[in-house]
């Protein structure tokens, strides 16, 4: 498959996960469950972060790179459908995609800044992770108490420790493999300077 043919493809494949998206939305909106609906706005949103940062830092992101962003802000919003409740692999999953975008951009700055990115991707993942955690926390118990339904869902102590777990085998996934999956990017943002 040509390289051209492969560009479009991948952007056909990243139009149609966003598209997926928004239908998540709308079942949201179908089923009165405010939580799919904020969510599925935000990673709708999330998905074209990849323009953003091209604009703002010069990072050139390729088509699997953003069906990358695009796949794992569809798992996350389906989630809230009820997968998160439903299939016991399903927050595992979404937390380790979630930690491996993260950890994927602070691997981009730090390369960017000439820094070796291991300790910072597993730093600030993990961090970053422990914050989603409060947030999380903090939401759940305020939509409770002024009797609203939750945006976010905290389903305890066992469920905090495995999602910071898994944050940290996204992040460790990036200090595996970013070098390789994410040196194109960082390459097309030296050449523009």
């Amino acid at each position: 498959m040509s390289t051209d043919r492969l560009a479009r493809t991948g952007d056909a494949v990243d139009w149609a996960l966003r598209i997926a998206v928004l239908g998540v939305v709308a079942a949201g909106v179908r089923q009165r469950n405010p939580g799919a609906v904020v969510n599925g706005l935000v990673a709708f949103v999330a998905t074209f972060l990849p323009t953003a940062l091209r604009r703002a830092f010069g990072f050139s992101f390729g088509p699997g790179h953003r069906v990358w962003l695009s796949g794992s802000m569809l798992l996350h919003a389906t989630g809230m459908l009820g997968p998160y409740d439903d299939v016991w692999w399903w927050d595992h999953v979404t937390h380790t995609l979630s930690a491996s975008l993260v950890g994927s951009l602070v691997h981009l700055f730090a390369r960017r800044h000439d820094r070796d990115p291991t300790r910072y991707v597993l730093g600030v993942t993990v961090g970053a992770g422990l914050l989603w955690e409060v947030l999380e926390f903090v939401v759940h118990t305020a939509a409770e108490r002024f009797g609203f339904e939750p945006l976010l869902i905290q389903y305890g102590r066992r469920d905090t420790l495995d999602d910071v777990a898994f944050d940290l085998v996204g992040a460790l996934l990036v200090v595996c493999f970013g070098d390789s999956v994410l040196d194109d990017v960082v390459d097309a943002e030296r050449d523009g300077e």
